[in-house]
């Protein structure tokens, strides 16, 4: 299964095997309580590519937590 990212640098939409990408949790302390934020990372050409995602999606994904 492929994942879309948008590069900056190519300034296109991009796909990236799921095998190469892995998953982040941001938080963020707020005067609220804890924010969380949910991440998929990877890598194309050299060139960091970050995108952000729903609870469920983060869950339905393979790939490795950092």
């Amino acid at each position: 299964m492929s994942i879309k990212f948008y590069s900056f640098k190519k300034r296109e939409s991009v796909e990236v095997d799921e095998s190469t990408c892995t998953k982040v949790i941001y938080r963020k302390e707020t005067a609220k309580g804890v924010q969380e934020r949910y991440g998929i990372k990877s890598v194309d050409d050299g060139t960091n590519l970050t995108k952000f995602c729903s609870k469920t999606d983060f869950d339905a994904l393979d790939c490795p937590i950092v």
